[in-house]
């Protein structure tokens, strides 16, 4: 039986997340290659259908990675990117799913290290929570 891998879409704004993840492989950092990153202008332009269409898709998990707080490039991206996240994770609790399969971090583009460590933190809760059974059929449906 093999260890279960799960599959982390990340949704990343282009100026801070992106970059410090940009930097992380500049660096030979090495974290889990279950992620899929999804770059974005800014994470204001996330919406909850995005993140919950992410796990509809197959993910375990999924994060939301924007610019420091008070450091949006575009004003108040992240807070409203963080409100949404909040959301989902109530939406998730509402359909008897743990919430912490969602997460928002905040970081700036230097810090590549600190996007490894986020990466390899959300593989181990994933991991923890096991996989997740939205969008995957549990057993074929009897006719």
């Amino acid at each position: 039986m093999s260890e279960f891998e799960p599959k982390i879409v990340a949704f990343c704004c282009n100026f801070c997340a992106f970059a410090a993840a940009d930097l992380a492989g500049a660096m030979r950092l090495q974290y889990s290659p279950s992620v899929r990153i999804i770059r974005l202008p800014c994470t204001g332009k996330v919406d909850a259908i995005h993140l919950m269409k992410a796990f509809e898709e197959g993910a375990d998990g999924v994060f939301v990675a924007g610019c420091l707080e008070g450091q949006c490039h575009f004003l108040e991206g992240n807070t409203r990117a963080k409100k949404r996240v909040d959301y989902v994770k109530r939406l998730l609790v509402e359909v008897e799913i743990e919430p912490e399969r969602v997460e928002m971090f905040n970081l700036s583009a230097a810090m590549g290290g600190r996007f490894a460590e986020i990466v390899e933190e959300m593989t181990e809760k994933v991991k923890k929570l096991g996989p997740t059974y939205i969008g995957k059929q549990k057993e074929p449906v009897k006719t």
